[in-house]
């Protein structure tokens, strides 16, 4: 995955548990919602500017959508692909997964 789509991923993942539509994320950082849906679908590389106006409209750090990019394919390895799953999924549903994985760890250990 490239990291345009990668970023793009993460923002849509942000608006939706934010529960907006890409015209309301639009309206907020005070870009066009297409370039919104570009950006989300990979298909156009943002400038840091863009993508600091949409990070702020979200009260996303910026860190926090460039954390854990593999810049080769390759380098996915599966940490980082553990990673890019759990973070796709809601805070609910990300404490699942860590309440699941610790009790497999657990039970592995007797």
């Amino acid at each position: 995955m490239t990291i345009a789509k990668t970023i793009g991923e993460r923002l849509r993942i942000y608006r939706v548990q934010k529960g907006w539509s890409q015209e309301v994320l639009a309206e907020y950082a005070k870009l066009h919602p297409t370039y919104i849906g570009q950006l989300e679908r990979g298909e156009k590389n943002a400038t840091l500017e863009s993508i600091s106006k949409i990070a702020a409209a979200l009260d996303v750090p910026l860190s926090k959508l460039f954390e854990n990019i593999s810049l080769l394919a390759e380098e996915q390895d599966i940490p980082s692909r553990c990673y890019a799953l759990v973070q796709a999924q809601s805070p609910r549903k990300q404490e699942a997964l860590l309440e699941l994985l610790n009790t497999v760890i657990q039970y592995e250990k007797l």
